[in-house]
């Protein structure tokens, strides 16, 4: 069980003293929405950009909390952190940015009311879902933006009065400390076990992705295909009226929105609820060949992308936006780099990078985009306190080879070793960093045959070795054409 203290500070938000906790992207956007709307800012942090050096005994730590009134903490600082755990012990509530953008929003232009949150959170698959939500409510011909984990801080937009609506991406890290926030609509796309190290328990993490429903006023997004986002829906203390729509890659039952052979449906929100033939019918919302675009080569749309695209769907629809629009914003929607693009090809192998897939359930899902026998998985990088025996078990049979980076193969080689040990495995040496792709990927072109697909997916964090994943498919996308140019 969570304790998070005090969720009010002791005095008006206004008149507040606010403790910024962390500098990094989020910190620094906080920090400069705060003058002018709070009494003070202090912002703390090890780099020499904070007004404090974060305090490293209990004096220290107490001294500080004793001038705020409220603690906003970055989302790479942990709930154990001695600062935060000190905060709650101290009575001074601890809010994420996305509470702090709650009750800082303003309303729109035009003397509307401020603009309402449509909100993803998940797994995987988020800022995949999250854009394509802006592409769809574009289309309809709403201001919006795609904010929070996705890139733009999510305060720096809700103090925007000229959007209409915002698409909003939400980790687990920021949902931790929200307390009052209350999308119109929110959605779990799944569940699997991922960052175990900040949460502490399976549990804990799925039921801080949970808080994205707390108060939801429209709908509650579920994965029919997974048990645990539905379980979520079921716990959530939701506004009256807010109803339970699933979405699932296969027909669809009512209230929900899925796929009738190659075309998009929704069975939710297609009728009012006192329309005599709303059990019987359905609105089209488009075709796979919609997407066809965002398929690796010439294959199928992977199952995973048409589940982001309905639940994208759903959210907008919750919103009221026709199903004209839907088909329109998935026609120009185009996925940001390292989403299982193809970054070359050579001999008949083609190489694609899927560096965003950061964890388990990402690599599988990216894996089971492709034939069996036909893919050199490159994998590696932070476990992040994950195993991966139920990965290797589920997609042994797409895989060709495996090439293994990272500073710790340990976790890879382990199950590779179990669950596919038939598979040829080779460890690349982590001690030139910065020539580790380019030896990945000439150990995986020397796997692959014609028609094979050499798939960096790594199924763990990148910074062991590199600044970012998308500086890991750089990296990857850099060694491909080398070869190319090369050969």
């Amino acid at each position: 069980m969570r304790d998070h203290g005090p969720v009010e500070p002791r005095v008006p938000l206004a008149q507040a003293r606010v403790l910024v906790a962390g500098l990094g992207v989020t910190g620094r956007a906080v920090a400069g929405a705060l003058p002018g709307r709070v009494a003070s800012v202090v912002t703390v942090a090890p780099d020499d950009d904070a007004d404090v050096a974060t305090p490293s005994d209990d004096a220290g730590r107490a001294a500080l909390l004793a001038r705020a009134d409220v603690v906003v903490t970055s989302p790479g600082l942990r709930p154990a952190d001695p600062l935060l755990v000190a905060a709650r012990a101290a009575g001074v509530p601890v809010w994420s940015e996305v509470e702090l953008a709650w009750r800082l929003r303003v309303a729109r232009s035009g003397g509307r009311g401020p603009a309402p949150w449509l909100a993803v959170t998940g797994t995987n698959g988020k800022t995949t879902t999250v854009e394509m939500l802006a592409s769809i409510l574009a289309a309809a011909g709403l201001r919006t933006r795609a904010v929070g984990n996705v890139g733009t801080p999510l305060v720096e937009a809700a103090l925007d009065p000229d959007l209409d609506v915002l698409a909003v991406e939400l980790s687990s890290f920021q949902l931790h400390f929200a307390h009052t926030q209350q999308v119109q609509a929110g959605a779990v796309l799944n569940i699997a076990d991922d960052h175990l190290d900040w949460h502490g328990s399976s549990e804990a993490y799925a039921a801080d992705k949970g808080r994205i429903f707390e108060r939801a006023e429209v709908a509650c997004v579920y994965n029919a295909g997974d048990a645990r986002t539905e379980g979520l829906v079921r716990e959530a203390d939701v506004t009256e009226g807010a109803r339970a729509v699933g979405f699932a890659v296969g027909v669809p039952g009512p209230g929900m929105l899925g796929l009738v052979e190659d075309v998009l449906v929704d069975r939710a929100f297609h009728a009012p609820d006192d329309a005599v033939d709303r059990l019987t019918t359905a609105a089209e919302l488009g075709t796979l060949t919609d997407l066809a675009h965002l398929a690796p080569g010439d294959g199928p749309t992977p199952p995973h992308v048409v589940a982001n695209a309905l639940a994208a769907a759903a959210l907008a629809r919750a919103h009221g936006v026709p199903a004209r629009a839907v088909r329109d914003g998935l026609r120009a929607f185009r996925p940001g780099g390292h989403r299982i693009q193809q970054v070359g090809a050579l001999d008949g192998v083609a190489y694609v990078d899927d560096s965003k897939a950061t964890n388990a359930h990402a690599a599988a899902a990216s894996l089971a985009g492709f034939a069996p026998g036909s893919v050199v998985w490159v994998a590696g990088g932070l476990a992040k306190g994950a195993r991966f025996d139920d990965l290797v078990a589920r997609r042994a049979d797409r895989l060709r080879a495996v090439v293994v980076i990272g500073v710790d193969p340990e976790p890879f080689t382990t199950a590779l070793a179990r669950h596919a040990p038939k598979i040829p495995v080779l460890v690349v040496d982590p001690g030139e960093t910065d020539t580790v792709m380019r030896r990945a990927v000439d150990a995986a072109r020397s796997f692959a045959r014609a028609g094979d697909t050499v798939l960096l997916a790594p199924a763990g964090a990148s910074q062991d070795q590199f600044r970012s994943y998308a500086q890991r498919g750089e990296a990857f996308a850099d060694a491909v054409g080398a070869i190319v140019a090369g050969a």
